[in-house]
């Protein structure tokens, strides 16, 4: 499809055939604005890129063979030139990291109006970036403070020896520090002193908070060894 050179040429990137069509008709009110082709996966949306030589790439998030990041960064690799703005109904902070990274300058919830779209894909198509840097910073900052949270779980869990960890999987169950010591055929006051230290490397106040952080951490039950003191 050709479109007359002051028209913003919009590729739309869908797999949903209905919400493909919805878009095309929704962008077809605007004179400024014209779609000329739709993908419905990221193996099509390149050579359909190359073909169709669209402004502005209209991106779903979640396609079936990949992502709007996939997409996004096969298009600009192509041509750096085309403006990558993705809709999708993905508001997580990963979603929006990636599709920056992929090189994307907006990025809209499918909640948006039409004339917030079309605003959108006009000022992709002038070079402009849509993404607030104060809203990248707040983004970045949580992921980086949620990366740090992960690896001190990873941490705190890796800190338990094997005898603490089979110990854990006792208490998961429900097991009581007699029942455990009889589980293990270990004293009483060695199932005590285990039981303290898992408290103490997983910031517990209680066996319940204890069972309760390492199933939050991601932790895996052990499997039962011998007696051991």
């Amino acid at each position: 499809m050709t479109a007359p050179p002051d028209l913003t040429k919009v590729l739309i990137v869908e797999d949903h055939r209905v919400v493909a069509e919805g878009l095309w008709a929704l962008l077809a009110e605007y004179s400024d604005l014209t779609v000329v082709g739709w993908a419905d996966s990221v193996a099509e949306t390149v050579p359909m890129a190359k073909e169709l030589k669209p402004d502005v790439a209209l991106v779903d998030f979640r396609l079936p063979d990949g992502t709007g990041a996939d997409a996004a960064g096969g298009i600009r690799a192509h041509d750096p030139s085309v403006a990558i703005v993705i809709l999708s109904a993905d508001a997580s902070d990963s979603a929006l990291l990636a599709a920056v990274e992929a090189g994307a300058c907006g990025y809209l919830l499918k909640s948006a109006s039409g004339d917030e779209i079309a605003a959108a894909i006009r000022s992709a198509a002038e070079g402009e970036t849509l993404i607030p840097a104060s809203t990248l910073v707040e983004v970045l900052a949580r992921h980086r403070e949620d990366a740090r949270s992960t690896a001190e779980q990873t941490e705190r869990l890796e800190s338990l020896t094997p005898r603490e960890q089979e110990i854990l999987t006792l208490m998961s169950q429900g097991l009581d520090n007699r029942a455990v010591a009889e589980r293990l055929s270990i004293s009483y006051a060695t199932v005590r002193t285990h039981v303290r230290r898992i408290l103490e490397k997983l910031d517990a106040r209680s066996q319940l908070e204890a069972v309760a952080r390492a199933a939050e951490f991601g932790f895996k039950p052990a499997q039962p060894e011998g007696p051991e003191e």
